[in-house]
C-alpha cells in the first residue's frame, strides 16, 4: 500500500503494488554492467587483504602478550575468531553504507553497490551483504557463480535476495561534461 498524498489534500491509500522498477537496464545502460563479474573477484581479493592485515596483527599482538604474560595472555585466543567475525561484518557494513557504497576494493577496481531501484548502500544492508556472501559461498559454491552468468545485471546469488546490483561506478561511465564557454 502506498499513500497518494498528505495532509489534507485528499489523499488516500492506494492498493497499486507500489513497487518502483529497476533503475539499471542492461540493456540501455550495457557500459554499468560490463566487465562487472571479473572486477567483483578481484574487488574481493583486495578485500580479503584488508581485513586479514588487521586480524593478523591481532594475533601477533596476543602472541607477543602471552610471551611477556607468561602464557596468561594467551586466553586471548578464544577472542580472536568472534572479532575477526566482528570486524569483517563492521567492515562491509560500514564500507558498503558509506557515501560511495563501495569496498575499498570495490573502489579500486570503480564498481559500487546499489539497490535495485537506484539507491545507495547503508550499513545493515552492508553487512547483510557479507553475511549472505559468506552462507552462499559456504552452501552453494558453483551456483554462485553460475547465477551471475546467466542474467543481464550480473547480480550473485546474495545480490538478488538482498535487492542490489553492483555496477561500474558512476564516475567511470557518465559522459564528459564539455568544457563551458566565456
Amino acid at each position: 500500500m502506498t499513500y497518494g498524498g498528505s495532509g489534507d489534500t485528499g489523499g488516500a491509500w492506494r492498493n497499486d503494488g507500489g513497487v518502483q522498477p529497476h533503475a539499471f537496464d542492461p540493456v540501455t545502460q550495457p557500459e554499468l554492467f560490463s566487465g562487472v563479474l571479473s572486477k567483483r573477484v578481484f574487488a574481493f581479493l583486495i578485500d580479503l587483504v584488508v581485513i586479514t592485515v588487521p586480524v593478523l596483527l591481532g594475533y601477533l599482538f596476543i602472541l607477543l602478550f602471552g610471551l611477556l604474560t607468561l602464557g596468561l595472555g594467551w586466553m586471548l585466543f578464544w577472542l580472536a575468531w568472534p572479532a575477526t567475525v566482528v570486524w569483517a561484518i563492521v567492515y562491509y557494513g560500514a564500507t558498503l553504507g558509506g557515501p560511495r557504497s563501495a569496498t575499498v576494493g570495490m573502489r579500486v577496481m570503480e564498481i559500487e553497490l546499489r539497490t535495485w531501484y537506484g539507491a545507495p548502500g547503508y550499513f545493515v544492508l552492508g553487512a547483510m551483504h557479507a553475511v549472505l556472501f559468506w552462507v552462499s559461498v559456504s552452501f552453494l559454491t558453483p551456483l554462485v557463480v553460475l547465477v551471475g552468468l546467466f542474467n543481464g545485471r550480473r547480480r550473485l546469488l546474495h545480490d538478488i535476495v538482498l535487492g542490489t546490483v553492483v555496477i561500474n561506478s558512476f564516475a567511470r561511465t557518465e559522459p564528459a561534461q564539455p568544457a563551458p564557454t566565456y
